[in-house]
């Protein structure tokens, strides 16, 4: 700050900005992943948004969203199953698509469970964005963040897969249940969608960040095995119904064994 005494006034020449959190840290390389398609994985801290064309998982998903985004599909694919299996699809990576390649890239996880997510639509019902209320990262002990504010550092990494799996479920359970109210879904097939959603972030976020695929397929089984020790059928291989080849085929077999 610099004074002027020949007009009695002060003039600011710097000013201090709050630091960069660890969910602002994240979701900057999160959002360089696919510079195309910058919100494919990153999330948006609520506090800093508006609401138009958001709606809170927890609050919306028995009223007309769910409904509205079936309606869309069933536009598209007349087939009512089909339909559903889209709207699911859409869901499901909003809730563990996005929270899996943070966990496979970095070790950490935002809370992905119904009372913390909201979701964005684009002007054609479908979603586009997801969004926290609460910040706070979980992290791994060894993290740069760890123990800074809007931070909880977790034990080890299996604690972390853990939690996120749990939190996961809170959400994936509503989903499903959104969609059963509009038509029958077959649970096999939706938490197999859930499988594929785990596998795809951790076969292709580390071949789009340019490494660190040891350490990707490592969590991306142990969040598979989280689910399976949960019960639910993530592994079902009936769902892969073409074949995939050369590295990103090889990785797709490793987290599915």
């Amino acid at each position: 700050m610099v004074f002027h005494p020949d007009r009695l006034e002060c003039t600011v020449t710097s000013t201090l900005s709050a630091p960069a959190t660890a969910l602002d840290v994240s979701c900057t390389r999160l959002r360089a992943l696919n510079a195309e398609y910058p919100r494919m994985y990153a999330v948006a801290t609520m506090a800093d948004e508006g609401k138009r064309r958001w709606w809170s998982l927890a609050d919306d998903l028995a009223g007309d969203r769910v409904p509205r985004m079936w309606a869309r599909s069933l536009e598209d694919v007349p087939d009512p199953d089909v339909a559903a299996m889209q709207v699911a699809t859409a869901l499901i990576h909003a809730v563990v698509g996005r929270v899996t390649a943070l966990v496979v890239l970095e070790g950490r996880a935002w809370d992905p469970g119904l009372e913390n997510l909201w979701i964005h639509m684009d002007s054609d019902e479908g979603i586009d964005w997801a969004g926290v209320v609460d910040d706070t990262m979980r992290v791994l002990p060894d993290d740069p963040h760890a123990g800074a504010p809007r931070t909880v550092t977790v034990p080890c990494e299996r604690a972390l897969l853990l939690w996120t799996v749990h939190r996961s479920l809170t959400s994936l359970h509503a989903v499903f249940d959104a969609i059963a109210r509009l038509t029958p879904i077959d649970a096999s097939r939706f938490w197999g969608l859930v499988g594929e959603s785990v596998l795809g972030a951790a076969t292709y976020v580390p071949i789009l960040a340019g490494g660190g695929e040891a350490a990707a397929q490592r969590r991306g089984q142990g969040i598979l095995d989280a689910f399976v020790a949960a019960g639910v059928p993530v592994r079902s291989k009936s769902r892969i119904t073409r074949p995939h080849c050369g590295r990103l085929g090889q990785a797709r077999k490793r987290l599915l064994n």
